[in-house]
C-alpha cells in the first residue's frame, strides 16, 4: 500500500518542492526495500540516494497520484540495482574469486546466523536480477503479487512466474550452497 497521500505541490511549479516532497512521502518505504536488496545499510542508503538522483534530473516523468508515485520509484530503486547486480555478475566472470571475497558481509550475530544470512545472500546474488527482486520484494517486503507487477511493469502472471521459479532456484541454490560448506 502506498505510504504517503498525493503530493500537493506540482512540479511545473516547483520541481525542487516536488523532490523534496516525494523523499519524505517515500523514503522510509524505498529504504526498507533497498536494505532487502543489498547486504549492508550503507550500500541501501546509496542506492536510495541514487533513486532521488535520478528523480531530481527529471521530476517532470514522476506520475501524479501516490500509488503511481511509489510505483515509479520502486521501479527505478529495483532497475538501479538490476543493472548493478549485472555490473557485478560481468565483473565475477572476469574475476570469479575477487569479487566474491570483497562483498562477504562482516559478522554481527552468532556465527550460526551469520552463516546463515550469508548463504541466503550468496543465493540470491546468483538469481536472475527480476527474480530476485520479485522474491526479495514478496518474500521479505511482504508486497503483494499486484502490487509488485505494477512497480515493475510486468503483468501478474509474470510476477507468479518468477516467484515460482526463484522460489525453486534459491531452494537450489542454497542446497548446492550446504554441501560445499
Amino acid at each position: 500500500m502506498p505510504v504517503a497521500q498525493a503530493l500537493p505541490v506540482d512540479v511545473r511549479d516547483a520541481p525542487a518542492d516536488r523532490v523534496a516532497a516525494l523523499f519524505d512521502a517515500h523514503y522510509e518505504r524505498l529504504y526498507r526495500l533497498a536494505r532487502r536488496l543489498v547486504p549492508s545499510a550503507d550500500a541501501a542508503r546509496d542506492l536510495v540516494q541514487d533513486t532521488f538522483l535520478k528523480l531530481a534530473r527529471s521530476p517532470g516523468s514522476v506520475p501524479s497520484g501516490s500509488a503511481n508515485e511509489e510505483a515509479w520509484l520502486v521501479r527505478v530503486l529495483v532497475n538501479i540495482q538490476r543493472d548493478e547486480w549485472r555490473r557485478r555478475a560481468a565483473r565475477k566472470r572476469l574475476d570469479p574469486e575477487g569479487e566474491a571475497e570483497a562483498a562477504r558481509p562482516v559478522p554481527h550475530d552468532s556465527e550460526a546466523s551469520f552463516v546463515a544470512k550469508t548463504t541466503v545472500w550468496q543465493a540470491l546474488e546468483r538469481l536472475q536480477p527480476r527474480r530476485r527482486a520479485v522474491i526479495v520484494m514478496y518474500e521479505l517486503e511482504g508486497a503483494t503479487i499486484p502490487a509488485i507487477a505494477k512497480s515493475l511493469g510486468v503483468t501478474a502472471v509474470t510476477v507468479r512466474w518468477h516467484l515460482s521459479m526463484g522460489r525453486r532456484e534459491l531452494a537450489d541454490v542454497i542446497k548446492k550452497l550446504e554441501v560445499r560448506t
